[in-house]
């Protein structure tokens, strides 16, 4: 699921792959408007499938630590203000969902993007962060 949620640089919020054409992408945000546009080859466009977190021995897919949010918070919201939150609250709240994450190579910024993304994904029922098996096999 996380392969078709993208971020795109310069645009806030997530947005899901409708469309590809041969010189641009459609895509929809992932909010209640669902609003659909054009991103074209000069943006710069990540799948959230691609994206991990470092840890002291290698990186965890980002699926992962989203589906270990989840399990913390119950599949709701993330309870804590991320945008107000100390440093010490977001490496308290990481240490708890990830706690062999690498501190000196995953930042306040990361682990605040990393609320945010969860709590859009769970507001726009996008909570399906890890493939089960039978889904790959169709």
């Amino acid at each position: 699921m996380l392969k078709t949620i993208l971020a795109i640089s310069g645009k806030p919020g997530l947005y899901k792959l409708v469309s590809q054409a041969k010189n641009m992408l459609i895509v929809e945000s992932v909010s209640p408007d669902r609003k659909r546009m054009p991103v074209y080859a000069k943006d710069k466009v990540i799948s959230l499938g691609d994206v991990a977190m470092y840890t002291d021995t290698d990186e965890v897919p980002l699926g992962k630590v989203l589906e270990a949010v989840k399990k913390k918070e119950d599949g709701v919201k993330v309870s804590m203000d991320y945008k107000k939150a100390s440093i010490e609250e977001l490496n308290a709240f990481m240490a708890e969902v990830l706690p062999s994450y690498d501190r000196e190579r995953v930042h306040a910024s990361d682990i605040r993007k990393l609320i945010q993304w969860y709590n859009l994904l769970v507001e726009n029922n996008e909570a399906d962060f890890v493939e089960n098996a039978e889904d790959t096999e169709k």
